[in-house]
């Protein structure tokens, strides 16, 4: 992640971000990891007229930025919730360059102690944008500390220990803070409150990653069909990083093996050596499928056993499989575990037990 607006990034170590921990590395995945970051970062937009998608946010966002800078004022602080791979962190870069304003950029992991966010706070000029990305995992400790920053402008420094402690209250310029969060339901209420704005983004449709797609690929000056750009939007799960990550694939396939061109053939021939199907899913997608329709009849299983079952860890089939699949109606979660719904069989073209093909879509309502 970096700042093209003039900002800085800040950690712990270094002035560098530390990198988010996946579990297990997936073309069709919405997280990105340090090199990933490097390559999105290139096709970002810088403008939100640029933004494609997320309207009703889009237009709430401009009559905020406008009337702030109108009254000549900073904006209050924003919060941008939703799943990875929609734009929060554009939105953020974005809002600075709407602005003119300088970025900082941090994410609640690297904020563990006071101190951490102590020095952050301090060292920010008036009108700036702090971005805090995964602001829901802000330490305990430093939740108390930017509450007063984001009401008051203030911090309380601790000098001293024990009996002999002072707090010094250090006066902050006015300064906006953009927080991002995949699940806003962790965070505490105070901190919640103290957002101004508050915007969720939701998965694109088709048409608009098509548009996500075209514009990437003008960008990367690639001869791309308009059937396609539509292949590729269609794969990508609704979500603007996979599709711009999808193109890229779709690229080295065509330079490598193919004419150049990213026709349709070459969209599906790509896709088909990265084990991405017409629906989107990819190998650990329909392994999980496959597991839970072959070895368990479809369920309900529970969720540790599915995960050993496909040789993963419970927290990468819980965060990185189950969402899109549940969207999709290919599984089901239930009290007594997962299911297949009749979509899965389906998909994988197996025929559901018969006790299944009448159960199965009820085992919701548990």
């Amino acid at each position: 992640m970096s700042g093209s607006t003039g900002g800085m990034e800040w950690g712990t170590i270094g002035g560098q971000t530390p990198e988010r921990a996946h579990p297990s590395e997936s073309l069709t995945s919405p997280d990105s990891g340090g090199p990933e970051r490097a390559a999105e970062a290139a096709l970002r937009p810088r403008r939100l007229g640029e933004f494609i998608g997320q309207k009703v946010v889009r237009e709430q966002l401009s009559l905020v930025l406008e009337a702030a800078t109108a009254r000549g004022r900073v904006p209050e602080h924003m919060l941008m919730s939703g799943p990875p791979g929609l734009g929060k962190t554009t939105l953020a870069m974005i809002i600075a360059s709407e602005l003119s304003a300088p970025l900082r950029i941090t994410s609640g992991p690297a904020i563990q102690h006071a101190g951490d966010l102590a020095a952050i706070l301090s060292s920010l000029e008036e009108g700036e944008v702090l971005f805090i990305d995964e602001v829901h995992r802000v330490a305990r400790p430093a939740e108390e500390m930017l509450y007063i920053a984001m009401e008051d402008f203030r911090v309380d420094v601790i000098v001293g220990k024990g009996v002999g402690a002072t707090s010094i209250p250090l006066e902050l310029p006015p300064f906006t803070v953009v927080g991002a969060t995949t699940r806003a339901g962790l965070l505490p209420a105070p901190l919640r409150d103290r957002f101004g704005f508050i915007g969720h983004l939701d998965f694109y449709s088709p048409e608009e990653l098509r548009e996500v797609v075209d514009r990437s690929a003008a960008q990367l000056e690639l001869e791309l069909t308009d059937d396609s750009a539509a292949e590729i939007a269609c794969r990508s799960r609704g979500t603007p990083r996979i599709a711009n990550r999808l193109l890229r694939r779709v690229r080295d396939w065509a330079q490598v093996r193919g004419s150049g061109r990213l026709d349709l053939g070459a969209a599906r021939e790509a896709l088909r050596v990265y084990e991405v199907d017409d629906r989107g899913l990819d190998r650990l997608d329909r392994a999980v499928l496959s597991a839970l329709c072959g070895r368990f009849s479809g369920g309900p299983v529970g969720l540790s056993t599915l995960a050993v079952a496909v040789g993963e860890e419970t927290e990468t089939v819980e965060t990185m499989v189950e969402p899109y699949l549940v969207r999709e109606g290919f599984l089901l979660r239930t009290p007594r575990g997962r299911a297949a719904a009749p979509a899965a069989w389906t998909h994988l073209g197996l025929t559901p037990p018969e006790d299944q093909e009448g159960t199965a879509p009820m085992l919701g309502r548990f």
